[in-house]
């Protein structure tokens, strides 16, 4: 029964250090590297689970179930060792021979194992029980063995020739690895020596949390530094990307709203209309009297003072809605809430202020107020053309006071 313990605790040691892996949550499996490295942890319990039962039933001298869990034993071994070889030839995805021959030693190590489980079936190469119960070990066990410490020996060897000439980090994660090989290669040694202890059980649980420890914590700290440095980036491109979007949408000339802004907010509106969430809306249409002749009699630079000025002077009574720049002397006031509620009186102040300006020499803008009506108006565009209709009739009138 002390043989089934050492290889039950290993078992729940090992499967709370590697829980993510095993469960497959919050793990970065998308490398042939991750891939293999999940499996070999799910080839490592089932060697646990396999070799707990060995020492269950030899102890119940039950030799016909001892006899299979015992096959079994010996398959989930070299499934550990292939995979383990799997492991190490993705991690390093190297292009050289030695990562070729230890990929091709692994595959033949399995295909041997398999043979020699099967062959043990009919001649007793690997292992047998005697009339007592009592387990054997056959010359091929200690051979199978042997190789397993030349490749365990020989992988270590050939991560660490790779690793002189790497980083810090990755020289740590390569020594690791390089460890756990030399770690299994002693005690598989050991084992030899002893068959009925519970050495690769051992093995295989410090192989493990030195991979768990060295390798897979660096690798997220890693990933974790990675996220970071990408999370900055993001919110780097996000403002860089406000910036822009500041800048489209913000008129140069006169720091108001833009065009495109215009466009956008023109959008939303009629989304608001369909949703049927727009009840209090208005829109008052403005244009600049006089900038052809401003720009032609006195140049462009006096258009661009007269276009602030007028800018200014619609802003200044509708202060508390969004002005939109969109055209060359057009621009656009959206009304809501306090400016809504005191449309008419803030239309007949900037009406009064345009006359006056218009006696004075001072910048003359023509206005056209319309309000949304429910039930009637079903898009923005029909709202905007009566107030525009509006806007050039004041237009008119204004002319004709000249």
């Amino acid at each position: 029964m002390t043989y089934s313990s050492t290889a039950i605790l290993a078992l729940f040691i090992h499967c709370i250090i590697n829980n993510d892996v095993i469960r497959n949550r919050h793990y970065r499996n998308t490398t042939p590297a991750g891939r293999t490295y999940r499996l070999l942890m799910l080839s490592v319990a089932a060697f646990y689970i396999f070799d707990a039962f060995w020492g269950v039933l030899y102890d119940a001298h039950m030799i016909t179930a001892v006899f299979a869990d015992t096959v079994l034993y010996f398959a989930s071994m070299a499934a550990t060792v292939f995979l383990w070889t799997r492991y190490v030839v993705n991690y390093l995805s190297e292009r050289s021979w030695l990562n070729k021959a230890l990929h091709y030693t692994g595959w033949f190590f399995l295909a041997s194992i398999a043979v020699v489980l099967i062959l043990n079936f009919f001649v007793p190469v690997m292992f047998w029980f005697d009339e007592g119960g009592v387990y054997h070990a056959a010359d091929l066990r200690y051979a199978i063995l042997i190789i397993q410490i030349i490749m365990f020996m020989s992988s270590a060897c050939y991560v660490l020739f790779i690793s002189r000439d790497m980083n810090q980090s990755v020289k740590r994660r390569h020594r690791a690895i390089g460890l756990f090989g030399f770690a299994m290669a002693i005690l598989v040694v050991v084992q030899v020596t002893y068959p009925l202890l519970p050495l690769y059980s051992i093995g295989w649980l410090l192989g493990t949390c030195i991979l768990h420890t060295f390798v897979l914590e660096d690798m997220k700290d890693d990933r974790r530094l990675e996220l970071e440095e990408m999370i900055l980036m993001e919110e780097k491109h996000k403002k860089e990307l406000g910036s822009a979007r500041q800048l489209a949408y913000r008129d140069s000339l006169t720091g108001v709203k833009s065009y495109n802004a215009y466009v956008e907010a023109e959008q939303q509106v009629n989304e608001s209309i369909a949703r049927g969430e727009l009840q209090e809306f208005g829109i008052v249409v403005f244009d600049v009297n006089g900038l052809k002749h401003m720009n032609d009699t006195h140049g462009h630079e006096a258009g661009d003072r007269l276009l602030q000025d007028a800018c200014r002077l619609i802003c200044a009574k509708f202060k508390h809605s969004p002005v939109f720049r969109i055209g060359g002397d057009e621009f656009v006031a959206l009304l809501k809430g306090e400016d809504y509620q005191n449309r008419m009186s803030l239309l007949a102040d900037f009406e009064a202020q345009a006359e006056a300006n218009q006696c004075n020499g001072s910048a003359v803008v023509a206005s056209g107020l319309a309000t949304f009506r429910p039930g009637y108006d079903n898009s923005y565009r029909q709202i905007f053309e009566r107030a525009d209709t509006r806007m050039y009739d004041r237009k008119r009138l204004l002319k004709a006071k000249e």
